[in-house]
């Protein structure tokens, strides 16, 4: 009896995630440390903003190499199918440590704003975010491109941090010029910016991974490619039930098929050997399980159903 799936170590992956989080860890620290100091000095608000995000960065960035450890554990009795459901509750609290750094950057330039602004020197400031958006910028490159290899959704989640991280570190930079040259009001506003900025984008990555969680479907593009993957290997004359839902990053499928009922059973059960072969072989997919019926043969059609789950006519 065998009581957990299949499982083959996959070491090129192992190593993507481990260069993915040294990257991100490195980088955090780097920034966070070198933003805080310099946001100390100049009392720049914006700055301080964009420092608080790069200190909730650090945090999400601990909190990934918990979970992508987790995630990536090969199945075992508790966990039979994979541990793979962690990396979404990784996507969460990435996007979690956001919203509080975009209400850390609200709170700090409501509390300028309130007091009149503070006109800021430039030089250290802008160029502390000068090497932030840079820095960003790399790192969004190289783990978006990792993110899309592994179609790691908290890897994907961490991408888009990095490049709302370049547009913070942006706007900050044009709110302590705008505070010198302009009105001291530039850099809270600057900070309110960094702030609408960085909630967008927390809430979006929110509603992503809680469909990973909840069992979201997948999207009409890739529904159709699924049924036509399987509806061309040889010996499917049609493919009359697919559903699929997000276990975790990637998908389930749960397929019907229909084949010639005049073959034998091994002809079928090859069949449909093929067609899993072929789903699993989509980076969206983690499995598929296929049912053989004959041809003509279809799934009787369900009765409707109210809220409570009883027939609508037993009304």
């Amino acid at each position: 009896m065998q009581w957990i799936r299949d499982y083959r170590p996959r070491p090129e992956e192992s190593r993507l995630y481990r260069n993915a989080l040294i990257v991100t860890v490195a980088g955090n620290v780097f920034l966070a440390v070198s933003k805080g100091i310099v946001a100390y000095l100049s009392r720049s608000v914006a700055l301080y903003a964009d420092a608080a995000n790069s200190a909730s960065d650090v945090l999400y960035s601990m909190l990934m190499v918990l979970g992508l450890w987790m995630s990536q554990r090969p199945p075992d009795l508790s966990h039979p199918q994979g541990h793979s459901r962690f990396e979404p509750l990784v996507g969460l609290a990435v996007a979690f440590s956001m919203a509080f750094a975009g209400y850390e950057a609200a709170r700090a330039s409501l509390v300028r704003f309130q007091t009149g602004g503070l006109a800021v020197e430039p030089g250290l400031p802008t160029l502390i975010l000068l090497v932030s958006a840079a820095v960003k910028a790399g790192m969004f490159l190289y783990i978006r491109g990792i993110a899309r290899k592994l179609g790691s959704p908290a890897l994907n989640v961490t991408a888009r941090d990095h490049l709302s991280d370049v547009l913070t570190s942006v706007a900050a930079f044009v709110g302590i010029y705008g505070s010198k040259y302009i009105h001291p009001l530039a850099d809270p506003i600057a900070g309110f910016l960094v702030a609408a900025w960085i909630f967008r984008a927390a809430f979006g990555a929110i509603l992503e991974n809680i469909g990973f969680l909840t069992g979201a479907g997948a999207d009409s593009g890739l529904r159709d490619r699924i049924v036509q993957i399987a509806a061309e290997v040889p010996g499917v004359t049609m493919v009359h039930h697919t559903m699929t839902d997000y276990v975790g990053p990637r998908l389930v499928i749960d397929m019907h098929i229909n084949v010639d009922g005049e073959i034998t059973l091994n002809q079928a059960h090859a069949i449909a050997d093929q067609v899993i072969a072929r789903l699993e072989a989509l980076p969206e997919v983690d499995r598929a399980y296929v049912h053989v019926e004959p041809q003509g043969w279809e799934d009787p059609p369900h009765e409707p159903v109210d809220s409570a789950g009883n027939p609508s006519s037993a009304r």
